[in-house]
């Protein structure tokens, strides 16, 4: 919000806004917001708690604000690596050049339990393999900006990015009327595009969509439901499909209705109980058969897990300059691969002073903040590196930037990272705001819903 003792611009108008009305007011407005997420149900569910496992997801009413120009080079840059990410994913599944070329480790790709052998030589639509990508970015300074792990299977949140512009548009009409703010509204329009444009060639006429649930236990149910609501889609679980012939069928109260593509929120291991786990309940006998044979569009594509480990993630700068023949725009954070003797010594003998992630990991489970753990927490995690080093990778703590947060004693710094989604098809689409993840503990560099951390409003200010 402020660059040494001044207000940036991009704050200007909000900061006026703010010292135009009492402490009361916020007060007021944000027992209103949590009343609003309580009625609508906008939870999270926080498996093992031995709380209760659904929870309000901590909203703050002070928006996180970028220019025009600054978005725009984020824009970008997270283009930039989504088609980079959706390449390197066909090629290890068709000729696997960049493993030939010794670009990257093949070992690190093969023995990887997000690879699946099930789908290699297969070709999605447009060969797309990632639709929707979530690249978490977190600001070091006024331009620098660094990516700290790439989503592409399943990265949630968007409905948070909805709706909490919906709340806040709700809150304060009159600061929208005097803000050129960017609009989110049209992202679940932008979703159904790309879907219907990834359809596959056995599809006549309108693509059916459907998105897969594992159902209302789920973590991000409330997401999946909101999204099949706003794009008018179907909202299925497994058992309300069927495969017959070379297609997939919906039960409807109609009769059987073909399904083009789906939007599947379920793990690849529980997709097709013929293909992956047998004890699977999720999902649907002979799914797979139909995707190989181009009867049915899966977004995102089985497989597309790889590239969100975090071992992988080292190499996307690698595979940006590969397959794109460019310089990447956004650089990833210092990353240290246990795996490599060197470097394992060198995470070892730094344990108090670094970030440590399993490259499988998500959600903020299975890591060690060296600087805010005891020595009790930094031995026990470093008998695990040892165990298995190439299970982990490390990364510096930095000095992430901090946005203006509401809290009890009034306007104060919290860390913040951001998740853009950027939807690939046809085209390649990024929606001018994002997902703001704020931690709400002072101090703390975990946002994550599952630990604690809040989401807000992620303003793009036309210029």
């Amino acid at each position: 919000m402020y660059d040494g003792d001044t207000v940036r611009p991009a704050y200007a108008n909000l900061t006026q806004w703010i010292d135009g009305h009492p402490p009361e007011h916020f007060e007021l407005k944000r027992k209103e917001a949590e009343t609003i997420f309580r009625r609508i149900g906008i939870t999270f569910a926080v498996y093992g708690s031995e709380e209760t496992s659904e929870r309000l997801i901590p909203f703050d009413m002070m928006p996180r604000v970028f220019t025009e120009t600054e978005w725009r080079k984020l824009e970008r840059g997270v283009k930039q690596r989504a088609r980079a990410l959706n390449a390197f994913l066909w090629d290890i599944y068709h000729r696997r050049e960049i493993v030939r070329a010794g670009r990257i480790p093949g070992d690190l790709i093969w023995r990887n339990e997000a690879f699946e052998p099930a789908v290699v030589g297969t070709s999605p639509a447009r060969g797309v393999y990632s639709h929707v990508v979530g690249v978490d970015l977190v600001r070091t300074g006024l331009d620098e900006f660094f990516v700290l792990e790439d989503n592409c299977r399943t990265p949630s949140g968007v409905s948070y990015m909805l709706e909490n512009r919906e709340i806040m548009m709700r809150l304060f009409p009159d600061l929208f009327r005097s803000s050129r703010i960017l609009p989110v509204d049209d992202y679940p329009q932008a979703l159904r595009r790309t879907f219907a444009s990834v359809a596959p060639e056995k599809c006549a006429g309108e693509p059916t969509i459907a998105v897969l649930t594992p159902g209302s236990f789920n973590s991000a149910y409330y997401e999946h439901s909101f999204l099949a609501d706003q794009m008018g889609v179907e909202l299925v679980e497994g058992p309300d499909l069927f495969v017959d012939g070379d297609f997939v069928y919906m039960r409807t109260t109609r009769g059987p209705q073909r399904v083009d593509v789906i939007y599947r929120r379920i793990d690849d291991p529980f997709i097709d109980p013929l293909c992956f786990r047998p004890d699977s309940l999720l999902g649907v006998p002979g799914l797979m058969n139909v995707y190989r044979s181009g009867g049915v569009q899966i977004c995102s594509a089985p497989g597309a897990g790889v590239a969100d480990d975090k071992a992988i993630y080292t190499y996307v700068p690698e595979m940006i300059r590969f397959y794109l023949g460019e310089e990447p725009i956004l650089n990833n954070v210092p990353t240290w691969r246990c795996s490599e003797p060197d470097e394992l010594k060198y995470v070892l003998e730094h344990l108090g002073e670094l970030v440590v992630k399993e490259v499988h990991g998500s959600g903020g489970y299975g890591m060690l903040v060296g600087p805010a753990s005891t020595k009790e927490e930094i031995d026990a995690y470093a008998a695990r590196i040892r165990h298995d080093p190439g299970d982990f990778i490390a990364q510096p703590t930095l000095a992430l930037s901090t946005s203006p947060t509401f809290v009890d004693q009034g306007l104060a710094p919290r860390h913040v990272d951001l998740r853009p989604y950027c939807l690939v098809g046809e085209t390649v689409h990024l929606t001018p705001g994002g997902l703001t993840r704020v931690a709400m503990r002072e101090g703390s560099l975990v946002v994550n819903s599952s630990q604690g951390g809040g989401v807000k409003d992620t303003w793009v200010l036309a210029e």
